[in-house]
């Protein structure tokens, strides 16, 4: 369990604690929702949740196979609804990943990619499809 503690900084701003270590980060709502968009929003953390799980993912699988992908890259876009609820409707992923990397490895990294726990935790709603460029 991980605790995280929030609290409301005023001008819909919020500033988070991570329980473990104590690190900090601030959320400013964005432009299009009365905000200032001057950080991250709440939704733009999901997109960088999932992009950055990604990488952590195929940073474990490349120690585990030899490899060295450490200018792997990942873009997220994060597209939001435009009718009915507020929510987030599509997370693209694009990762880049330099080097070269075996044929053979490829699917079971891309598996590996697949079982993202923040991917997994996306509701089925959310189209968020995940490409590779190898190489």
């Amino acid at each position: 369990m991980v605790e995280i503690i929030a609290s409301y900084q005023g001008e819909l701003r919020v500033t988070a604690t991570h329980g473990p270590s104590a690190d900090t980060l601030n959320t400013d709502a964005p432009v299009d929702n009365c905000g200032k968009g001057e950080t991250f929003s709440p939704t733009d953390l999901v997109a960088t949740a999932l992009g950055t799980c990604l990488l952590t993912i195929l940073g474990i699988q490349a120690a585990k196979h030899g490899l060295d992908v450490g200018a792997a890259s990942v873009r997220v876009e994060k597209h939001m609804a435009t009718e009915g609820t507020r929510r987030i409707a599509r997370l693209p992923v694009e990762i880049s990943v330099p080097g070269e990397v075996p044929e053979d490895l490829r699917a079971p990294i891309l598996a590996a990619l697949h079982s993202c726990p923040v991917h997994a935790s996306l509701h089925a709603s959310i189209d968020a499809p995940i490409k590779i460029q190898w190489g």
